[in-house]
């Protein structure tokens, strides 16, 4: 049975104030401003609260490391650091992945682990978090790589460049419509004044495998100059990248 018939309703702007188990069953209460609403009862309940570092019990104190909310501060080479504000780098101890909290993505990860190795073995590495994609496996799929658009323009006052902003639809895409997924967009941010990528939003069927090609254009530097005259197969879900670059430089097609 398709887990939609299944549904009996969703609850917006509500407080999930207890979970009590009956027999078999979980009873949920749902209140608004301390008044009981309604109860849903069900056959499960999954808690999904977010998640922590597990650095709890490892020392860290007596070796002079402080931690903020658990997480451990690291440098650029993934050296830990005595604290988050102005701390000293602490000898032949690296620290990567979730623990460090900069980017809690198991590719981060794994990128933060070889970047370790390298200054271990003593090659000089940095990762670049602004190239490191990210992807949500809803429907539709959802990814990105870089800042949020907000972000992009505070670093742009910040720094004192102009951003510009370039979007592609799905609906003008004949692969997504074939797919009957004709809904979705992708968004490019970039530097006006040397073209560079910044940021990649993209809303859409396989988004999160979408996004890898401008991932790539973040970490190299590459311009929607450049990446507009790249030839992208048709028909496929690429276009819409392929015309959100030839809109950065007013080539649009559609």
């Amino acid at each position: 049975m398709p887990i939609q018939s299944e549904y009996t309703g969703t609850f917006h702007t509500t407080i999930l104030c207890s979970v009590e188990q009956c027999t078999h069953d979980y009873l949920l209460f749902f209140l608004i401003v301390r008044e009981h609403v309604e109860t849903l009862e069900v056959d499960a309940c999954m808690v999904a609260t977010g998640r922590v570092p597990a650095t709890q019990g490892m020392g860290l104190e007596d070796s002079g490391i402080e931690t903020m909310r658990g997480f451990v501060a690291v440098d650029e080479n993934m050296r830990v650091l005595t604290k988050h504000e102005d701390g000293e780098v602490v000898p032949n101890v690296w620290c990567i992945g979730d623990a460090n909290g900069k980017m809690m993505l198991a590719h981060a990860a794994s990128a933060q682990g070889i970047s370790a190795i390298e200054n271990i073995v003593g090659r000089e590495h940095a990762v670049n978090h602004d190239a490191i994609p990210a992807a949500c496996f809803t429907h539709p799929e959802i990814a990105m790589v870089g800042p949020t658009e907000e972000q992009a323009i505070e670093r742009a006052e910040k720094e004192g460049w102009t951003l510009g902003k370039s979007t592609g639809s799905f609906r003008a895409n004949s692969k997504a419509l074939a797919e009957l997924e004709g809904n979705g967009m992708a968004k490019v941010l970039y530097n006006k004044d040397t073209g560079k990528v910044v940021a990649v939003h993209i809303i859409g069927i396989h988004a999160a495998d979408l996004i890898q090609e401008c991932s790539n254009a973040v970490a190299a530097g590459t311009t929607v100059q450049e990446l507009s005259m790249m030839v992208h197969t048709h028909p496929t879900l690429c276009e819409v990248l392929d015309e959100a670059f030839k809109g950065a430089v007013g080539m649009s097609a559609h």
